[in-house]
This record gives structure tokens, C-alpha cells and sequence, in this order.
């Protein structure tokens, strides 16, 4: 009941309040040839509805990091990611440790040049994905969710304050703190629910859909996971 209360409040609070466009320092990555193109509003309507269930949740159930995506380079996957998104490439000693480099975490704009205060954030949290669907994956299906780099949305390296408050909602209950990052954002939240086929709840796309009418000049591309 509380729940719904905080998401009918949330999607009002989006209807009222202009969004802005996603700048140039917050425009998603290019689409990888072969991709499925939509404009937000049309790959909304993809994402079915269907209730959420936690029910027999654990965060275990999703094992990672796991050994990347080249497991000859000694990096894990949350390693592996934050190379591939430095602004400055960071010093890479044996074991993978990294040292120095910078990033910038789009959700809120911060730049960071210490690989430990940054969190690799699973576009939709491991537990709404469960919630929306990953209840019912083998536990093989579930890592390759975890450790998705085949998708650049997938995971994201942000700022550890950013990715502990968004914790595992979705995009009725929090926003990135930085407005411009918003279009960007929604349009990643559903190609990742598109790219796995996991659905929405009722608050969550009522949610969506009012952001898809504000980024009207906003497009998802994805490709839907093996």
C-alpha cells in the first residue's frame, strides 16, 4: 500500500516537473550494429506488465563478479568494466589491481579519480530483475545477467553514494540526482528490460511513460540476449 503511495506520488511529481534533455556529457553510447532502434515511447509499450514477487530473493542467486569477459586478462567483470568506461585509463598491476585513472558517473555528474569510490550498478538492480522475471532463469542465465558487458547499458560505473541510494529501485522510486542524466537513463532501464525480456509493474510503468513523453527525441537500442 506504502509502496504504491510512494509511486502514484512519484509519477505526479513527473507529470508536473519539465525534464531535461540528456546533454552531450550524458548521451548514451552509440547502438551496436544489428540493434533493435525505438524511440522511448514505442519501447515502453514493449515492456509487458505483470505483478512483482521478491519471493525467495537472494542476492547470491546472481553469482559475480565473474571472470569477464576475457578471462586470460586476469580482470573480473567489474574491473573489466571500469576499464572499459575511463575517461583515463588507470594504472593495471598484476592481480588487476588498478590504481589512479578518472571516470565520470553520469548519474550524478561527479568525476572520480580513485577506482574504490566507484560501484559497477546493474542498470536494473539484481532484485528487480528477479522481481521481474529472473526468478525463473537457470542460475546460468542469472550470472550472464550479472556480468552483461555484451550490452554497454548493462552495467554502469557510478559513484558509490549514487548507486547506494538508487539501491534496488526502479525508476518510479528514484531518479539519478542529476537531471540531465534522466533521458539517458529511462532509455537504458528499458533496453535492459527489453534486452532480457523482464517485465514492469503496474507503478513503474505508469513511471516510464511519463518520461517517455517528456524525452520525446529520446531512442533505446538493444539486442535481445541470448
Amino acid at each position: 500500500m506504502i509502496k504504491n503511495m510512494l509511486r502514484g506520488a512519484a509519477a505526479l511529481s513527473l507529470a508536473l516537473t519539465p525534464l531535461a534533455l540528456p546533454s552531450a556529457a550524458s548521451a548514451a553510447p552509440a547502438a551496436p550494429a544489428g540493434a533493435e532502434v525505438l524511440n522511448l515511447a514505442d519501447a515502453v509499450a514493449q515492456v509487458p506488465l505483470a505483478d512483482e514477487s521478491r519471493a525467495g530473493y537472494q542476492r547470491e542467486s546472481f553469482k559475480h563478479w565473474n571472470r569477464g569477459l576475457d578471462p586470460a586478462d586476469g580482470c573480473n567483470t567489474r574491473n573489466e568494466v571500469l576499464l572499459a568506461e575511463a575517461i583515463e585509463v588507470p594504472t593495471v598491476a598484476a592481480g588487476c589491481k588498478l590504481s589512479g585513472g578518472l571516470w565520470r558517473s553520469y548519474y550524478d555528474g561527479q568525476e572520480v579519480n580513485d577506482p574504490a569510490k566507484l560501484d559497477i550498478d546493474h542498470m536494473v538492480p539484481l532484485a528487480e530483475a528477479w522481481d521481474s522475471g529472473a526468478s525463473a532463469w537457470t542460475a546460468g542465465r542469472r550470472e550472464a545477467y550479472a556480468n552483461d558487458q555484451d550490452a554497454a547499458t548493462s552495467l554502469v560505473a557510478a559513484t558509490a553514494r549514487s548507486n547506494r541510494s538508487k539501491s534496488d529501485q526502479d525508476p518510479a522510486e528514484w531518479m539519478p540526482p542529476l537531471p540531465d542524466a534522466h533521458c539517458r537513463y529511462v532509455s537504458e532501464w528499458v533496453a535492459t528490460k527489453l534486452r532480457w525480456g523482464l517485465s514492469a509493474d503496474q507503478g513503474e510503468g505508469d513511471a516510464l511513460k511519463v518520461y517517455a513523453e517528456a524525452c520525446e527525441t529520446t531512442v533505446v537500442h538493444y539486442t535481445p540476449a541470448p
